[in-house]
Order: structure tokens, then sequence, then C-alpha cells
């Protein structure tokens, strides 16, 4: 652990964690300091990783999101809880599940709302249109 003195000679205990990314190749690593809140840890994150131009794409909305670290156990860490008293370095950074009414209504105007969807028959409609063009009647 890095000891550094600020202006006002108080020691600020500094630390560095490693935050892996549901779905990304690695690790983020950065210092933080020991009463910074999980909240706080949560916004550094998604910052550096939209700095680094990682995939899949976050974005910047740290209410989304939760931290978890695998020793804890399977509960996420409160925002307001401090990243130091944990005493743990290594986290998982996840999206939270959406809600269960949320997820069953679709209203037809999400990203994939312009695909054929499977046994629509939409594929079928387009062969037949084609068949329809290259046959000539005599």
């Amino acid at each position: 652990m890095l000891l550094i003195k600020q202006k006002k000679n108080q020691n600020v205990r500094r630390f560095l964690i490693s935050i892996n990314v549901l779905g990304s190749a690695g690790p983020i690593r950065f210092l933080v300091n020991e009463e910074d809140h999980v909240a706080a840890v949560i916004e550094t994150a998604l910052k550096s990783y939209a700095r680094e131009g990682r995939l899949p794409l976050l974005g910047t909305d740290n209410a989304g999101f939760s931290l978890y670290c695998p020793h804890l156990g399977p509960d996420a860490l409160r925002p307001w809880d401090t990243i130091g008293s944990h005493g743990a370095r290594n986290f998982t950074l996840c999206r939270k599940a959406a809600n269960a009414d949320e997820a069953a209504v679709d209203d037809g105007s999400g990203p994939t709302a312009a695909l054929p969807r499977r046994g629509s028959g939409t594929w079928r409609s387009w062969f037949n249109k084609s068949l329809n063009l290259k046959i000539s009647s005599h």
C-alpha cells in the first residue's frame, strides 16, 4: 500500500484495485483512496473503460451497475460503503438486472425491431417474390 501525504498533513491510504467487467477482455486497474465510496469507484471504472475504448460499450450511468467482490459473497456492494472497508482488491462490475416487468414489455421500438422474427414468414415472402420475378410467361 502506498502512503501519500496530503497538504493537510493527513495520511491517505491508497491502493490498487482490479475490476473485471463482464464481457470485456481484461480487468481495469487504478488507484483508489480507501475512503472512496463504491459509487465513486464505479463511476471511475466506467470513465476509464470508455477512455480506453473498450468493448462492449457500457455508457456512463453508474446507477445501472453493481460492484461485486467474489470473496465477500453473492451480494452487490452498497453504493455508500467505502471501498477500503471490505479489505478486497479484486472486484467484478456487472449491469444491474432489468425488472421482469420491463423485460416482458416489448413495444417493437427496441434495437431489434427492424429484424425479422423467427417464424414470421418474412423470408418466405421474400423467397416467393423472388421466384415470381424470375418466372416469365410466354
